[in-house]
């Protein structure tokens, strides 16, 4: 199944490259699923956790340069990509325990993590609990439930899928997914002609995959659930890790700062010009550029 997604989903010339050959991947049993791991390189780990409307394969031009001289890590999120589908277990708390799994199978106990969209849910899900394990933390163009001001950014009619729910919503993008995942990549785009063709053809066709947009929607029907985790997290105190809030121009712009102050004491501010939410299709070098610097 997995070998036929990927040639699927993997169009000739598509923008979303394969990784590099230093990268094996795995499937790793965690917490009561199985997720899909990229893994390459050798030196200090990097976890790269990706957002909703993509999967791991939105990390490659970064990964690429990061292998250099790192161990880096690229899970698909459970439910999405090429991981299993389970019915539930979408809660941002369950994932970090999906996460602290797949770095136990690997033997890794200290890692930076750099997250975008729905892998910054997780992510500070993962850091908040196990900070002394994480020196740097990198927050990509997305909000954090109940962090900061949540509640002013659930107000903006742009995220009106945050609430997109019902027993009919699988019904009704079934075989639309495309449609439905355009409206994102045009909307959230600076300009949607970086999120080009061959790429839309692939993410789509990996979310047509069984049970991947129940996982989608489920990412965000667990919102309620995660802010109150959240709420609880940061009530133990900010973090204190360096921590970098990239936002793109033309998206969360200086709001990613904003959402990271609130939850962390040490923050660097990134906007990246020319670039709405998706900043490593509009804008690669300059988004990564940005990481490897922070990293250093």
């Amino acid at each position: 199944m997995a070998a036929l997604a990927l040639a699927c989903a993997a169009p000739a010339g598509a923008q979303v490259a394969p990784y590099p050959a230093e990268f094996t991947t795995r499937e790793i049993a965690t917490n009561g699923t199985t997720l899909h791991v990229r893994v390459g390189g050798t030196g200090p780990a990097v976890l790269l956790l990706h957002g909703y409307g993509e999967t791991g394969d939105m990390w490659e031009p970064l990964a690429a340069r990061l292998v250099r001289n790192h161990r880096v890590i690229v899970p698909d999120l459970r439910g999405l990509g090429l991981s299993a589908k389970p019915a539930g277990g979408y809660d941002k708390k369950t994932q970090a325990e999906d996460v602290a799994g797949v770095l136990a199978a690997l033997g890794v106990d200290r890692v930076d993590v750099v997250a975008h969209d729905i892998g910054n849910m997780v992510g500070y899900a993962f850091v908040g609990r196990y900070p002394a394990r994480v020196p740097h933390f990198v927050l990509m163009d997305a909000p954090i439930p109940g962090i900061g001001p949540w509640q002013e950014i659930l107000q903006n009619p742009l995220l009106w899928h945050f609430r997109f729910g019902g027993p009919d919503m699988e019904r009704l993008v079934a075989g639309r997914e495309r449609i439905y995942l355009d409206r994102f990549w045009n909307e959230f785009s600076a300009d949607p002609a970086k999120f080009d063709e061959a790429s839309r053809v692939h993410y789509a066709a990996l979310y047509a995959l069984p049970g991947a947009m129940h996982a989608g929607f489920s990412q965000f029907a667990a919102f309620d659930q995660d802010a109150i985790d959240d709420r609880a997290l940061l009530a133990r105190g900010k973090l204190t890790m360096p921590v970098l809030a990239i936002g793109g121009e033309k998206s969360f712009g200086p709001t990613m700062a904003t959402v990271a102050r609130a939850a962390a004491t040490n923050v660097t501010q990134v906007v990246i010009p020319a670039s709405g939410h998706w900043l490593m299709e509009e804008q690669p070098q300059a988004t990564s550029d940005a990481i490897v610097a922070f990293l250093k």
